[in-house]
């Protein structure tokens, strides 16, 4: 059924984590920061995964700034009602002794098997490689870490989709000749790997970091994709096929100031995606100073839903994914410092119709962050 029921702006924050949580009717139910201190000075680009214990697990890359050498793959766990301790499980650290920076964790819990950890390692986004390793103790321990084959990313931002007959395809991209999207596919949890793709020329369309859609039980996928063509817009794809051949690149009309973004296929059917739903210049909020939440039945439509930041930081780089409960977990960077994860009933939120690329006044927000 549609998302219809009342988005009443009444929040409850999980600040000290552990807090209880009241009973509420706002499509927020907790919102939260994984950490509040740790070992690095900045942080980015965090990913969430459900384990097969129903525990959850978050990831990030963590270091002094952003592409520096020391930064490296961090996870915390929740445990009860409480994340804990930031723990370190990779770095760029080589078998020469040469140390590069670590990139963009992707987690990934199949319908059987150990947890996945998608990571790169490399001098910049135009030189990396893709490297991953499992958990069979739902993040607890890691182990086999080695290197994707051939060219390989893997997921390069966001999540991949496992479809019925247990294939996994991921979303990836590439920057070293123009911005290229294209898909890796495994049939074995991750034994051989296959490759489509490139979709986009990289020079004409320039599109990154696709999240895929499913619709009508799988028939038809979409891949939305950041972009740094024309003015600045999420752009789409179509595929009928089962992801074989691909539509021409358009744009979704929502604008985006070449940022990360993320979207997940509820259960029910409908789309959610979360997005800076801004220009890159101009007027507040612009950039990445607005994180948004948007919903759609048919991946063309989409309608305002929740506004998760608003102010002149940096609010980027959101995962999304959808628990076994049903409720949609979210998190994001915090100005470079943090992570936050936001828990929200997709039940309750209420979409508001966006005309002419501007964000529609009294959408339900988030409480400043704290």
């Amino acid at each position: 059924m549609p998302i219809v029921k009342t988005l009443v702006a009444c929040f409850v924050c999980l600040v000290p984590v552990g807090a209880a949580v009241a009973a509420s009717p706002s499509a927020v139910l907790a919102h939260e920061f994984v950490f509040r201190k740790a070992e690095f000075s900045q942080c980015h680009a965090s990913t969430i995964a459900e384990t097969t214990d129903g525990s959850l697990v978050v990831a990030w890359f963590g270091g002094t700034r952003e592409g520096r050498k020391d930064v490296s793959i961090w996870v915390s766990r929740r445990v009860g009602n409480r994340w804990t301790e930031p723990v370190r499980v990779a770095d760029g650290v080589q078998p020469t002794g040469s140390r590069f920076p670590c990139w963009n964790p992707v987690l990934f819990q199949p319908k059987t098997g150990p947890l996945m950890l998608f990571f790169k390692v490399g001098p910049s986004p135009r030189a990396w490689w893709g490297e991953w390793m499992i958990s069979a103790d739902a993040g607890k321990t890691w182990k086999r870490r080695q290197r994707l084959p051939g060219q390989g990313i893997g997921p390069v931002k966001n999540k991949p989709v496992q479809l019925a007959d247990g294939t996994i395809w991921c979303g990836s991209s590439t920057e070293h000749d123009g911005w290229q999207v294209h898909l890796e596919m495994t049939r074995d949890l991750g034994k051989t790997w296959t490759r489509s793709g490139p979709f986009c020329d990289g020079k004409k369309v320039g599109a990154i970091q696709p999240s895929l859609l499913l619709y009508d039980r799988g028939r038809r996928w979409q891949m939305l994709c950041r972009n740094r063509n024309g003015q600045g817009d999420l752009w789409q794809t179509w595929s009928g096929d089962g992801g074989r051949t691909w539509s021409r690149f358009e744009s979704t009309g929502l604008p985006n100031p070449n940022a990360g973004t993320d979207a997940v296929t509820l259960r029910e059917g409908t789309q959610v995606l979360v997005y800076n739903h801004t220009n890159r210049r101009g007027e507040f909020p612009s950039g990445r100073n607005m994180l948004n939440l948007s919903t759609s039945r048919n991946g063309r439509d989409w309608t305002a839903a929740l506004v998760l930041e608003r102010d002149k930081s940096e609010y980027s780089y959101p995962a999304v994914i959808q628990g076994r409960d049903g409720r949609i977990h979210i998190v994001y960077t915090w100005r470079r410092l943090r992570v936050r994860h936001v828990v929200v009933d997709g039940s309750r939120l209420t979409g508001h119709p966006i005309r002419d690329r501007k964000w529609p006044d009294g959408v339900g927000r988030l409480p400043a962050g704290r």
